[in-house]
């Protein structure tokens, strides 16, 4: 079931257009990877589903309500984290999140437990009568990430949430919204750091320069484009190897030009088959070739990028 409708989605800044005819559908329960380069028009897509933003063209639709239309009820079940979350820094950590739940309704006598909950959610019980302004930039994500799941949320959208952090900072915010993710949350994350986003991620919307380039996962995505499976080898004697290589390549009638070298590494390419790969490295063996490296690579979201033609972040 879809909880998330994008059409034909167009957003002008004066005489800039930055998104141009984007549509898209978001799936419940999964989190998608919202990639592309700065400047590709996540931001201004983000935006213009948060609300924040008014679409030039286009409809969207969220939880079955039209944002133009029935905004309230489209808005009421979001989250949305910018880039650089605004925070009161002179508040304690959970003074924070005490003004945000009374201000979601909770009464007096039930907020405490909640504030305490959402503190060891993310981790900040050490930080829990610390100022935000000593806060860490990794802390206080996870503490404005608080603060937007205590609500409950059905869909997130976080620009660049991972930005600046160190990598601890970016597990401790994958595995926070994976475990949303479980408790039924749809999650829209924006990143143009490509590889933390591929064992993260259930779906990949690539855009460039305000246009949907792809939407899928990576999987769907690298079998569309039939993608590449790589066979790695590195032999003990190399020039016997070598050897045995053209000639497993040559009985498979292998194009010479998928056959690269990396140093002492030997690359041979494949298409979408995995069984193919798997195919010549066993007859690479069964003809006598030692090995002391050997490995089957798939394509991983950066070289996807990369194929579809997103040169700006090369």
């Amino acid at each position: 079931m879809n909880v998330a409708e994008i059409t034909n989605l167009r957003v002008d800044y004066d005489e800039v257009v930055a998104v141009q005819g984007v549509s898209f559908n978001l799936e419940a329960g999964k989190i998608y990877g919202f990639v592309g380069p700065n400047g590709a028009g996540k931001t201004s897509t983000i935006k213009a589903m948060a609300g924040i933003i008014e679409p030039k063209l286009g409809q969207i639709v969220l939880d079955g309500f039209n944002l133009e239309t029935q905004r309230d009820k489209a808005l009421s079940h979001v989250g949305y984290m910018p880039d650089f979350p605004p925070v009161y820094e002179r508040l304690k950590v959970w003074e924070y999140l005490d003004v945000f739940a009374a201000a979601y309704g909770l009464n007096e006598r039930e907020r405490p437990a909640h504030v305490r909950k959402w503190i060891d959610r993310v981790n900040l019980n050490v930080k829990s009568d610390a100022l935000i302004k000593g806060l860490s930039r990794g802390m206080r994500q996870r503490l404005v990430l608080a603060k937007i799941l205590e609500t409950n949320p059905k869909i997130l959208l976080l620009d660049e949430p991972a930005s600046g952090l160190d990598p601890i900072a970016r597990m401790q915010m994958r595995d926070l919204l994976k475990q949303a993710r479980d408790e039924g949350a749809t999650i829209l994350i924006s990143s143009h750091i490509l590889s933390e986003l591929a064992d993260f991620v259930d779906s990949v919307i690539i855009l460039e320069k305000g246009k949907l380039i792809v939407a899928g996962s990576i999987a769907e995505i690298r079998e569309r484009l039939g993608g590449v499976y790589r066979v790695i080898v590195q032999f003990e004697d190399d020039i016997r190897g070598s050897e045995i290589l053209t000639q497993v390549a040559h009985q498979r009638n292998i194009d010479p030009g998928r056959i690269t070298r990396d140093r002492s590494r030997h690359i041979v390419d494949f298409g979408s088959s995995q069984h193919d790969a798997t195919q010549f490295l066993g007859q690479l063996i069964a003809n006598g070739a030692v090995l002391t490296e050997c490995m089957i690579k798939s394509q991983d979201i950066e070289e996807i990028f990369l194929k579809l033609g997103a040169k700006e972040v090369a």
